[in-house]
């Protein structure tokens, strides 16, 4: 249908918008109802007359600005929004990515939802904002109300870091701090609702709703969210994931390698989850039931089957935080341990300092809650429908005397099995897509797991019959045990759909070979392809690979451009502000 309400209607431009895009996909049964239904509500109201509707007030201006890698910070921005409207407020929310230090200077209020990546980094796409904010020649903040809400995980040494960083910045450049910020940790859904709702309110006292609607005492105000069946009210989620039946689990390690690599499909059917290459998917795992028993038992709780319950479904007991240690000294009058005593250790190890120290509840207030772990979807539905495939290694090590093992990794390669069910939902990732001409060429660099969105990339390309050239850089420890996805490789390369493959196996010779080795090696066609407009991906280990790779990949620049450092890292930032250069790294 076309728009409905004509431009002169009296409300605001945006209702206007959003009216007609509402009654444009009504049928005219759903018309009538609403018409019968206003009708009725302007007869119970007792006014019948039509009174001639006020003109549209300004409303309070509010940016709220995001820095993210996960999706949790925007997530949230998104909440403040929606928060924020119904409050009276003109609510924008934008990437620190799409926002320059310039405009944030100017604005005249800003909440900030901050993540921290790694230890102490800020996200990728917040690299130029927070860079800039830091530096010596930063604009003043004087006209700018704010608060932060920073996002964290305190297995890390730098807790929530950038948050504190942008929140005591701002304030040193004469910013006008709203309410003190929130630190949150992976448990963040309460606390952080409950600071949006109050800074919004203290913020709205001090600026004054300006919503003649909203502030007329003798107004009634309705605040209707429509959500369509099957959008995004209905869609699987983290508090109420999708059960997918895992329909094929397949070991493409050798028996000789020293890793337990899984490809593992699971049914999306009936599950509305509608993904892209290069998003997500996120598994709400179990804990290993002999942990939890262990756990019980050096707790003095064994016998307790909800707290075992509990501790299967529900709580972390494999990451042990500082802040945990301190709690636990606290709370049991324990001697004091050195600060780096968590690192490398668990909940059971702690709790075997006091045996029996604790009650039931004092144990699950102790512990997190037990957060999901997302895995890159190694499929493209164009290839396989109703499907996600995923790439998954079985961790398994040992640390101060004793056999650990990774929850999600082993909870879906060694306690399930073809047939079971895993608890899933989708992550996207809008910030890591192939692009949108399919005839530019893309190279990607994935070692180990990190190869999985490439398959789903390559699926995608050879199914819309891209015409780009498509490189792929892959890395592990041995040819012969090592190699994921042989044969669909070696085919594609066969049928041209890859342009070049190229192999870093570590443990094949005396000197080891890595994917940034393998670069380097083919540093003139890389630039070739860069110089013709290729996008780079990465994705895989954040801590070690990442960082190799982005080195080489200035040094690259260096010596091929025939330029310095500061020069190479200008044209490394320019790829990256252009959309091309994209990393997916945990």
């Amino acid at each position: 249908m076309p728009p409905i309400l004509p431009n002169t209607a009296p409300f605001a431009e945006e209702h206007i918008a959003a009216l007609n895009r509402v009654i444009s996909v009504t049928t005219p049964e759903q018309r009538a109802w609403l018409s019968g239904y206003l009708a009725g509500l302007q007869a119970a109201s007792g006014s019948h007359a039509a009174v001639p509707a006020a003109p549209p007030a300004k409303r309070a201006p509010l940016t709220i600005l995001f820095g993210t890698e996960s999706g949790n910070a925007e997530a949230l921005a998104a909440q403040a929004r929606k928060a924020a409207t119904k409050l009276g407020f003109a609510p924008k929310v934008i990437d620190m990515s799409d926002f320059t230090l310039a405009q944030a200077a100017a604005t005249e209020n800003l909440l900030i939802v901050a993540s921290t990546w790694g230890e102490g980094d800020p996200p990728q796409r917040a690299v130029d904002f927070y860079e800039a904010l830091m530096a010596g020649d930063a604009p003043r903040f004087e006209k700018t109300r704010f608060a932060v809400l920073a996002l964290g995980d305190r297995a890390y040494a730098q807790y929530c870091e950038i948050g504190r960083k942008i929140d005591e910045r701002l304030a040193a450049l004469g910013g006008i701090r709203i309410t003190d910020r929130i630190d949150c940790d992976l448990d963040y859904g309460t606390p952080a609702s409950g600071w949006i709702a109050s800074t919004l309110e203290r913020l709205n006292a001090e600026v004054g709703v300006t919503d003649t609607a909203a502030s007329d005492g003798n107004a009634s105000v309705i605040h209707v969210d429509f959500a369509r069946p099957g959008g995004e009210a209905d869609a699987p989620s983290r508090a109420h994931p999708f059960a997918a039946e895992i329909t094929e689990s397949i070991r493409l390690s050798g028996s000789r390698s020293t890793s337990d690599t899984h490809h593992v499909a699971v049914s999306l059917e009936g599950s509305g989850i509608a993904y892209e290459p290069g998003d997500s998917l996120g598994i709400v795992p179990s804990n290993d039931p002999a942990l939890a028993d262990a756990v019980l038992k050096a707790a003095g709780l064994s016998g307790d089957d909800t707290l075992r319950a509990a501790l299967i479904e529900r709580l972390d007991i494999t990451t042990l935080t500082g802040k945990q240690v301190e709690d636990f000294v606290r709370e049991t009058g324990a001697p004091a341990l050195p600060a780096d005593w968590a690192t490398g250790r668990q909940i059971v190890d702690l709790l075997e300092t006091a045996p029996g120290a604790l009650t039931a509840a004092q144990l699950t207030t102790l512990l997190r809650p037990l957060p999901p772990r997302y895995y890159s979807i190694a499929s493209s539905r164009k290839a396989v429908g109703e499907e996600a495939h995923l790439l998954v290694a079985g961790l398994r090590y040992t640390s101060h005397g004793r056999e650990r093992a990774g929850v999600a990794s082993l909870d879906i390669t060694a306690r399930h099995r073809e047939g079971d069910k895993l608890k899933v939902f989708l992550r996207t990732n809008p910030h890591f897509r192939l692009p949108s001409d399919d005839s530019k060429p893309i190279i990607m660099v994935g070692p180990g797991t990190g190869v999985a969105p490439f398959r789903g990339f390559l699926q995608e390309r050879e199914a819309v019959g891209a015409a780009g050239r498509n490189w792929l850089v892959f890395g592990h420890r041995n040819y012969t045990h090592d190699f994921l996805y042989q044969l669909e490789l070696q085919d594609w390369l066969q049928s041209k759909l890859l342009t070049r493959l190229d192999v870093a196996f570590s443990r094949d010779q005396p000197e080891k070979q890595y994917v940034q080795n393998t670069l380097w090696d083919a540093r003139s066609d890389l630039y070739a392809w860069l110089k013709d407009g290729a996008a780079l991906y990465v994705c895989g280990d954040a801590n070690a690979m990442a960082k190799d790779v982005h080195a080489v990949l200035l040094r690259i620049l260096a010596d091929q451009g025939k330029q310095n450092e500061a020069g190479a890292k200008a044209e490394l930032d320019a790829i990256r502000r252009d959309g091309r250069y994209l990393r997916d790294v945990y």
